[in-house]
């Protein structure tokens, strides 16, 4: 098992659980209170929603990859991707339209998330071919 891994998916899995509890409130219900018609309303949702789901998801799939080492490069590789995106974003919007990296600090977590998974995915377990001697 890659503790660095499950470490990663662990704070993802908490990362995921701040987005749903602590910006719920913050975020997605002043966002639905602004919106201006249904229509916007809706697509705020889904896209909270939806982000909502791809955290979890990529929280599993570290946690998984952690446990399994015949997929443990292939899922960190894709989460690694993912949130180097999601901090890349972070860090851009925050810098052109808010003047700090500071009022947006999410992308740290993503940064330190990709560097646990990234320890991980080229540490521990054995080859797949040695597991059966």
């Amino acid at each position: 098992m890659s503790r660095w891994l499950l470490a990663a998916g662990i704070l993802s899995l908490v990362t995921t659980g701040v987005h749903l509890f602590a910006g719920g409130p913050d975020v997605h219900v002043p966002l639905l209170d602004n919106s201006p018609s249904p229509l916007l309303q809706t697509y705020v949702s889904m896209l909270w929603h939806a982000t909502s789901a791809v955290l979890l998801i990529n929280s599993l799939a570290l946690m998984f990859a952690a446990v399994d080492d015949r997929y443990r490069v292939p899922l960190a590789a894709a989460v690694i991707l993912q949130y180097l995106a999601y901090a890349a974003l972070f860090m851009g919007y925050g810098l052109a339209y808010l003047g700090s990296l500071w009022t947006t600090p999410q992308w740290l977590v993503f940064v330190v998330t990709v560097g646990l998974a990234a320890i991980g995915a080229r540490s521990g377990g054995r080859p797949v071919s040695n597991l059966s001697a």
